[in-house]
C-alpha cells in the first residue's frame, strides 16, 4: 500500500464529502491517479463513497495517530520513549526487532497505522484494519537475563488493563498468558518476545494489540469471539489518547518489572483472571487435550491447574472454553478499577 493512499484517506478522514478535484490538486496528482489510489482503501478495510456532484466521502471518519498529541500525553514517561508512527509495516514487532539487533536505545516504540502481517502467539496473524485497532511495539533493555523475565507478558497485561479502564473501559479482564478479555471475549492481545546472554542483558520486544472499532467485516475474520473498544459502552476514548495511555502504563509497568519482577503484579493480575476457578481445556504441544480447573497463577508467572487430583504448572501451553462449557456466568464482573492519575 503506498503513501498516497494514505495522504489521501487523511484528506477524507473527517467522513465528509471533498470535491474530488480539490483532493488530487492538493495532492498533486490527476482526477484519475486519485481514483485509482483510492481503490487500495478497501485493503485496507476502508469504504469510500464517490457520488457525482458532491466528491468523496469515508464511510466512517478515521482518527489517525498524530505524534505530537500522543508525546504531549505520556507525561515522565515521554522522556523514556523514541515514537516512530507508521502508515503500513508487515509486523511492528518484526520491524523492531531489527531495529534493536542495529543498536536500537530502550525506549523505542513503533506504531502503525495498519500492519500487513501482525503476529500474535504461536504464529497466529493478527487482523487489524485501519483505524480498526492499536497496535504498537516497545523495545524495553533489561540487565537481567531471559531467564528472569518470567510472566512479563502477564505484567504487561496488568498495565494495558489499567490503560484501558484509565480511557473509561471497564470490566477489562486478563487470559493467560497474553490475552485481554471483556466477558470472555478478546479484547486485546501481547506478545512479548526476548533476545539476550543468559546472564544479561536482554532486549524485550513488547508487542501490543487493541481491538478498537472493529467493524462487522473484520470481525468475522477472527477466529474467536472478539470485542472491541467501541462496544463496550461510554464515550469512545480517542486513539491517540488512548495509545499514549497505554505507552505510558507500560513504560512504568517494565520499570517496575525490572526492579521487581512479576511479584509486583501478581495479585492485581490475580484479580483480573477472567478464568480463575473455571473449567478449561488444556492445549499443549503433543499432547491431547484435557480438562482441568484454574488453581492460581505461580510467583513466576506459570499457571497452575488441576485435574484427576494432581496439580500442574503450565509454562507453554493454551487455554480454552470446553465448547459444552455451561457454568460460565453470562457477564464477567467488572474488576475493581486501579487509580491512576491521567498523563
Amino acid at each position: 500500500m503506498g503513501p498516497l493512499t494514505f495522504r489521501a484517506l487523511r484528506l477524507l478522514a473527517d467522513g465528509r464529502f471533498h470535491s474530488g478535484a480539490q483532493v488530487a490538486r492538493t495532492l498533486q496528482r490527476s482526477r484519475a491517479a486519485l481514483s485509482e489510489t483510492l481503490k487500495g482503501a478497501e485493503s485496507l478495510g476502508i469504504e469510500v463513497f464517490s457520488v457525482p456532484g458532491k466528491g468523496y466521502r469515508l464511510a466512517e471518519p478515521v482518527e489517525f495517530l498524530d505524534a505530537h498529541a500522543i508525546v504531549s500525553r505520556l507525561g515522565p514517561a515521554a522522556a523514556r520513549v523514541r515514537l516512530t508512527i507508521l502508515d503500513a509495516v508487515d509486523s511492528t514487532s518484526t520491524h523492531l526487532t531489527a531495529l534493536a539487533q542495529a543498536g536500537a536505545p530502550s525506549g523505542a516504540c513503533v506504531v502503525a497505522e495498519w500492519q500487513k502481517a501482525g503476529r500474535g502467539r504461536r504464529g497466529r496473524d493478527w487482523q487489524a484494519g485501519l483505524g480498526a485497532s492499536l497496535t504498537f511495539s516497545l523495545l524495553w533493555r533489561f540487565e537481567q537475563g531471559p531467564g528472569h523475565l518470567a510472566g512479563l507478558s502477564l505484567a504487561v497485561a496488568v498495565a494495558a488493563a489499567r490503560a484501558l479502564e484509565r480511557a473509561g473501559v471497564r470490566g477489562v479482564g486478563v487470559k493467560w498468558p497474553n490475552d485481554l478479555v471483556h466477558d470472555w471475549k478478546k479484547l486485546g492481545g501481547i506478545l512479548v518476545e526476548t533476545s539476550g546472554e543468559m546472564l544479561g542483558p536482554t532486549a524485550a520486544v513488547v508487542g501490543v494489540g487493541i481491538n478498537y472499532r472493529l467493524g462487522e467485516a473484520l470481525a468475522r475474520r477472527i477466529d474467536q469471539p472478539a470485542t472491541d473498544v467501541a462496544s463496550l459502552g461510554g464515550p469512545l476514548p480517542s486513539r491517540n489518547a488512548l495509545l499514549a495511555d497505554l505507552v505510558a502504563e507500560l513504560v512504568a509497568a517494565l520499570e517496575r518489572f525490572g526492579r521487581e519482577g512479576f511479584a509486583a503484579f501478581r495479585d492485581e493480575w490475580k484479580a483480573r483472571h477472567a478464568y480463575a476457578g473455571r473449567t478449561v481445556t488444556v492445549l499443549a504441544g503433543g499432547e491431547p487435550p484435557h480438562e482441568a480447573q484454574v488453581i492460581d497463577v505461580a510467583e513466576d508467572g506459570a499457571l497452575v491447574v488441576e485435574a484427576g487430583g494432581r496439580r500442574s504448572r503450565l509454562t507453554s501451553a493454551e487455554i480454552s472454553l470446553r465448547p459444552a462449557l455451561t457454568s460460565f456466568p453470562h457477564r464477567y464482573p467488572s474488576s475493581p478499577s486501579t487509580p491512576a492519575t491521567r498523563a
